[in-house]
């Protein structure tokens, strides 16, 4: 039997939730992406929650099926919102600008599978959609840092039981850090690194500098330890 045939037989299924801005750009090839988790019967559904967009967001969105919701701008408050309107056993988070590599259904239909992982989360290996030589060595800093201090950032998906998540108090409506605020919550010890790439697009580090852009975002995080507001952070990372 393949690997996601025990998920299916037990009616677990999830919830994919995108929050999403101006996200023409990238947004169907994510959801393109999802599709192999519909044809095998594990996702339930795909919520796109929209912050406001001025673009085609939703309509590329509703094309490919999805449920589109609207919500504040704000990842954190689309985050939440979407949570709460969706109806699956486990809840998929996934950035709009974010593919999952093929294969990744039957990866997460096993771990949907395994009793134990309803009190654990899973998230991606964080890859980019760059040939450059300096995608690759953002990726080794970005995969350390989610192994060895349990933090992946939100652009490697979390995936999470919809009773644990509402047991750890969800997301917050945060502007910024939502989901390292989230990942605190969960714990370094019950975040498991899944063995398939999250494919992110490179955009934001191609305009805003590949040693640039990583070490702002390390000092945000930095002052975000220290208990600067997100409020605050957000108008730094602009």
């Amino acid at each position: 039997m393949p690997l996601w045939y025990d998920a299916v037989m037990s009616g677990e299924k999830l919830s994919a939730i995108l929050p999403a801005l101006d996200a023409a750009r990238t947004i169907d090839a994510t959801l393109a992406a999802l599709e192999e988790g519909r044809c095998n019967g594990i996702v339930r559904e795909v919520l796109v929650v929209d912050g406001g967009s001025r673009d085609e967001t939703a309509a590329l969105a509703a094309r490919r099926g999805a449920r589109v919701l609207n919500a504040p701008r704000g990842r954190g408050a689309q985050l939440a919102a979407g949570a709460a309107a969706a109806q699956g056993d486990w809840l998929l988070f996934l950035h709009a600008d974010t593919r999952l590599a093929a294969g990744w259904s039957a990866l997460v239909a096993a771990y949907l599978g395994e009793p134990a992982n309803a009190k654990r989360a899973g998230a991606f290996r964080f890859a980019l959609d760059d040939t450059d030589p300096a995608a690759r060595r953002i990726e080794r800093l970005a995969r350390w840092r989610a192994a060895a201090l349990g933090l992946p950032y939100g652009d490697q998906g979390l995936l999470i039981a919809s009773a644990f998540y509402c047991e750890l108090g969800g997301f917050r409506p945060l502007p910024l850090m939502e989901d390292v605020d989230l990942v605190r919550r969960i714990g370094r010890g019950r975040i498991d690194i899944l063995a398939q790439d999250a494919v992110t697009s490179a955009a934001r580090y191609r305009s805003g500098g590949w040693r640039r852009r990583p070490l702002a975002n390390l000092v945000l995080l930095a002052l975000y330890y220290l208990g600067v507001p997100p409020r605050v952070l957000v108008r730094l990372y602009g």
